[in-house]
């Protein structure tokens, strides 16, 4: 099995699905309120290639499965934080993966498995990052959106919402400093979260948050009229795809606008499950 293949795309992907879930539980999804969808779509992380990371070699094909799979953790710093900071959970991620290659599950069913754990463990880690490492996370997702559209419209919704469409390689259409950066970025948010100056959201930074970004979202409103339910109805955007990211990036971009404090703020908001 390709671990490295498992172990990426287990630390991306299902966040858009699963924050629309959450939206509508809540009851947040109406005529206007849907953009605010868009506040997640930045989240979502594209597999990078496996073969820009990881090298093959002779050496990595005589390894067991789990010598692999071990392997191909220690390469990637956020991993190596989970370990660090939930080795329970990385355990039973480590343990569950395993067994279920063992018992001939497919690499998707596997990823299908770990993905919400990892994810559970990233998005909690959001909330107690202090002010700048979580603008800093959300500000190289920016950074990589902004670079795949130069390229094309089309790869950039790919990249943004791949269940739609397909996603794409990010890392052969991105320069290599801007992949690492990237990875950096989200190993240093994840340490700072536990580290010393972590932060503790209060009930007051959520009412302000969601006070903050109402103006944004009824000046996207304004901007894009009905095009603006196509960020809860991507599969709907073909033709449109560019639209789809020009909206995502105004909001983000109005976000980042703000003081360090508002912004790190509505992005906790944003991907919280309260």
């Amino acid at each position: 099995m390709n671990w490295t293949h498992v172990i990426l795309a287990g630390y991306i992907g299902a966040v858009i699905a699963i924050v629309v879930g959450i939206f509508r539980k809540k009851g947040w999804i109406g005529k206007t309120s849907a953009v605010i969808i868009a506040l997640l779509a930045i989240v979502v992380w594209n597999i990078i290639d496996v073969k820009y990371l990881i090298p093959r070699d002779s050496v990595t094909q005589q390894m067991t499965e789990s010598e692999k799979f071990d392997a191909a953790m220690e390469r990637l710093p956020l991993y190596q934080i989970i370990r660090e900071q939930e080795p329970e959970a990385w355990s039973r991620i480590r343990e569950q993966a395993l067994a279920m290659q063992k018992a001939g599950e497919s690499e998707q069913n596997v990823i299908d498995a770990i993905q919400p754990q990892i994810l559970a463990i990233q998005m909690a880690r959001l909330q107690t990052a202090p002010d700048a490492n979580v603008v800093a996370f959300m500000q190289a997702n920016m950074q990589q959106t902004a670079l795949i559209q130069k390229q094309s419209d089309d790869a950039c919704f790919r990249f943004l919402f791949p269940a739609v469409k397909g996603g794409i390689n990010a890392a052969r259409m991105l320069p290599a400093d801007v992949t690492q950066h990237r990875l950096d970025v989200d190993a240093e948010m994840m340490r700072a979260a536990y580290g010393p100056n972590k932060h503790q959201v209060t009930p007051q930074e959520r009412q302000q948050a969601m006070q903050e970004v109402q103006p944004i979202v009824q000046k996207l409103v304004q901007q894009y009229g009905q095009d603006i339910t196509l960020m809860n109805e991507p599969q709907k955007a073909a033709g449109k795809e560019g639209v789809v990211c020009n909206i995502t990036q105004d909001l983000w971009r109005n976000v980042l606008q703000l003081p360090v404090n508002k912004a790190a703020g509505i992005i906790r908001y944003s991907v919280s499950a309260e």
